[in-house]
């Protein structure tokens, strides 16, 4: 089963490339205009094992806005379409996970429902560099509804706003690995309905 995609979306705010392997070892290569989003993504990818490729030009003098929530909705469809019918995957993956001082935890089900739930304390600072910190509800919502799935992401607690998106991150990709792994009892849709 070859479980990639590519996906391209060009609007009059943005011109975004996604293209992913589910079962790769987690090289990437990121290229979007924005540093701390960058960062992320490769964090993402490393901790999900996923193979990941991400370019994208956007109207960055407006501000950031428009690329990280397309570059959110691209990742969501190529994650949809890697999938496929989804027979044999685990569909279910969680983590709790520290990063320094904070605690941040992500549970994920691949059932074909969007559905995004964030709660916690608000990221801050404001910004983390030059990256609008709020953004990042942003990114996942567009993500989870595009792929769709269920994403609930918490943070416990936390102090330094780095450090809590960072953990963000690794947490989801942490659950994500776990969700789209092929599970070898299960040759069907892990469903009672046979379709997820």
């Amino acid at each position: 089963m070859d479980r990639r995609a590519e996906i391209t979306r060009t609007t009059k705010e943005t011109s975004v490339r996604v293209a992913i392997n589910l079962d790769g070892t987690g090289n990437s290569r990121i290229d979007v205009g924005i540093g701390f989003l960058a960062h992320m993504l490769e964090l993402f990818a490393r901790h999900s094992l996923i193979d990941l490729v991400v370019e994208a030009q956007g109207d960055l003098h407006v501000d950031q806005h428009h690329t990280v929530e397309d570059v959110g909705i691209c990742l969501g469809h190529a994650f949809g379409k890697a999938l496929g019918e989804k027979k044999g995957i685990c569909r279910y993956g969680d983590c709790r996970l520290p990063m320094e001082e904070c605690l941040v935890s992500a549970a994920v089900d691949l059932g074909g429902r969007p559905f995004f739930v964030f709660r916690g304390r608000s990221l801050r600072p404001e910004k983390i560099g030059d990256f609008q910190s709020e953004l990042l509800v942003d990114f996942w919502h567009a993500m989870a509804a595009h792929i769709p799935c269920n994403l609930h992401i918490c943070v416990h607690y936390g102090r330094n706003g780095h450090h809590m998106a960072e953990g963000i991150f690794k947490a989801v990709a942490r659950a994500m690995r776990q969700a789209i792994q092929l599970d070898p009892r299960e040759s069907d849709v892990p469903s009672t309905k046979g379709v997820l």
